[in-house]
């Protein structure tokens, strides 16, 4: 009986390391999440709004895209698993879709990597995943200015004598614009392809 103490003790000490290892690594998945209070920084609160990106097609304005549901991600294609993981759950959940629903809804994959992303690479890279994710960027100047819209926090993080020279960290989340043009709902990362399916389908409904 008077191990129950030492015992809860022990346990509150090894959680209360685990806690500050990931509040103290800059590297840590918090870190390119963006969960934590201390991991990225964002400037603003998200309103959502219009701009204007750059496809391998041409320029890209969400102003055009009234009528549809877009998914908006920020990226990069050289991201080692947080990327490939969102944009594969997000492809399965347009799988799930008729060919009629599909006509109405699009997924932009912005990369935040605009020096290493070109425009051919960034297209290829996001049709992979589906034919309805569409790859954009821009300069550093206009991904900030969207960024800033959509509440998206990323940063570069050298990685010494590593081949690819720096990896970017970045916030996951998945913002949803209503056929309106309006951010109605951000997705956490990683969502099941089922939630973003039932969420598409039911912005579609009522318009």
């Amino acid at each position: 009986m008077r191990l129950r103490p030492f015992i809860a003790i022990l346990v509150l000490a090894l959680l209360l390391a685990g806690f500050l290892l990931l509040w103290f690594s800059g590297n840590s998945l918090l870190g390119r999440l963006g969960l934590g209070a201390g991991a990225l920084d964002v400037a603003s609160r998200p309103t959502g709004g219009d701009f204007t990106l750059h496809s391998a097609n041409g320029p890209v304005r969400l102003v055009d895209l009234r009528g549809r549901v877009v998914l908006i991600y920020f990226g990069y294609t050289s991201c080692p698993d947080i990327c490939p993981t969102n944009l594969a759950y997000l492809g399965s959940a347009l799988q799930d879709l008729t060919p009629r629903e599909l006509d109405r809804v699009l997924v932009l994959f912005v990369s935040v990597d605009p020096a290493r992303d070109s425009l051919g690479h960034l297209a290829s890279y996001a049709r992979y995943f589906h034919p309805n994710i569409v790859g954009v960027t821009g300069t550093p100047k206009e991904v900030a200015h969207v960024a800033a819209l959509y509440g998206a926090a990323y940063r570069k993080v050298p990685q010494g004598n590593s081949a690819m020279g720096y990896l970017v960290d970045h916030s996951a989340y998945t913002y949803v614009v209503d056929p309106k043009g309006r951010l109605v709902e951000t997705l956490d990362h990683a969502p099941s392809p089922r939630l973003v399916t039932k969420t598409i389908r039911a912005l579609l409904a009522e318009d």
